[in-house]
């Protein structure tokens, strides 16, 4: 039988499989993050390529491809953007380059394939996939897949692959995650805001055409916990616990009927810091939100000293209260500019300048230009407006500014 998309130029294909895409009712929640970015043909590509926003194919690769392959193609490069996958797990790419990108498409991949049990859209040969990483988010798949790779290291296993689909293989699609690092902190914003609004749009259109709205999209709009609890939990049970109750300041509440009991707080909490990101999307406001949330848990845990540090690049001013100044440290105001935004540069100025908080709470939006950096006290991170983000050491806590 013919097949009529074969007749089309390459970029007439390309544009079809896209309307083919938005016209299925599984994917009409998905229509607008397809018209986010560029979508364009480019010779010299081998297969496919993203940066997170925009999507390039390699002329030939798609002319090898039918129909059913090349949606495939498409909606894995949409996944990418919907997951923000290269803004996301840049950390692992930074471990390892290769794994990274594999656990991206393993994850993608068994999406896809489980949403497609017709084979209308169907995975190129060159694909990764392991049905057993189902479920699973790419930070889990990359630690199995390096996991993997060490134990076969050691048994002095030369071969590639885990006999899984597509062993051996990179994938069908490179992902560029230095250009996904070129984009400014306002072009990675602007296309978080789009990404979630189209998701926003799509479900209430899936909704009201009865299609249903995709599992991994319902998560995306889930509520998020609330932030408030989160802190003053995590302050009060970082200054609490077992190894620090102290037999030497009992619980009054006690006492008077002649019982003594450990308080379950530090006997001294010598100090607690801040550090808050001076980038544009986290402003006056914001910050003054998160800091009084803040000194409520520090009317309970009761430090000795409280740090303020704003940060880009460098930490511009380290604000220190001490003694009755705690109760002021609430009242700090967020300095005007901000550059870049390089969070590695506040564990460096602590450990130069001796800071060692009992508990550390960093305010960011999670547009980082390096790592997260290496700590050495317990750390929790308030992310605003970037649900994505999920710092590699710590805890956090997603906030929207809509919310503060």
């Amino acid at each position: 039988m013919l097949n009529i998309g074969k007749q089309l130029s390459t970029e007439q294909r390309l544009s079809k499989a896209v309307v083919d895409i938005m016209a299925k009712p599984k994917y009409v929640a998905l229509a607008g993050v397809l018209m986010i970015g560029e979508r364009s043909i480019k010779d010299g590509i081998p297969t496919a390529c993203t940066n997170g926003r925009d999507e390039y194919y390699g002329r030939a690769f798609v002319d090898s491809l039918n129909d059913a392959e090349l949606r495939f193609l498409i909606l894995h490069e949409s996944y990418h953007k919907l997951y923000r996958h290269l803004t996301t797990w840049r950390h692992l790419y930074e471990q390892d380059a290769r794994t990274a990108n594999m656990a991206c498409d393993y994850v993608i991949n068994c999406k896809i394939v489980d949403d497609n049990k017709d084979q209308w859209a169907l995975m190129p040969e060159c694909g990764l996939l392991d049905l057993k990483y189902r479920g699973w988010d790419s930070a889990a798949v990359f630690a199995d897949l390096m996991q993997k790779a060490e134990d076969d290291d050691s048994q002095g296993d030369d071969s590639q692959g885990d006999g899984s689909q597509g062993d051996g293989s990179q994938g069908f699609d490179d992902h560029d995650w230095e250009g996904a690092q070129e984009m400014s902190e306002a072009e990675q914003r602007e296309l978080a805001r789009d990404v979630d609004e189209a998701v926003r749009q799509g479900a209430m259109v899936a909704g009201k055409l009865g299609t249903g709205v995709d599992r991994d999209l319902v998560e995306l709009l889930q509520p998020q916990v609330d932030w408030r609890e989160v802190l003053r939990d995590f302050i009060t049970s970082t200054c609490a616990g077992n190894d620090y109750s102290t037999w030497k300041r009992p619980n009054r509440r006690f006492v008077a009927g002649g019982y003594y009991m450990p308080s379950g707080i530090s006997e001294r909490v010598d100090s607690v810091g801040f550090a808050n990101d001076m980038s544009g999307s986290i402003g006056a406001r914001e910050q003054s939100v998160i800091l009084t949330e803040g000194k409520s848990a520090m009317d309970i845990v009761k430090p000795e000293t409280v740090h303020v540090m704003y940060w880009d690049t460098k930490v511009t001013r380290h604000e220190k209260y001490t003694g009755d100044e705690v109760s002021k440290f609430a009242e700090s105001t967020k300095p005007t500019g901000g550059g870049g935004t390089n969070v590695e540069c506040v564990p460096a100025y602590m450990a130069e300048h001796g800071i060692k908080p009992q508990a550390m709470i960093v305010v960011t939006d999670g547009y980082l230009g390096g790592t997260w950096g290496e700590w050495v006290c317990p750390v929790l991170w308030v992310i605003v407006d970037n649900k994505h983000a999920k710092p590699p050491v710590g805890k956090h806590v997603h906030v929207s500014s809509r919310d503060l």
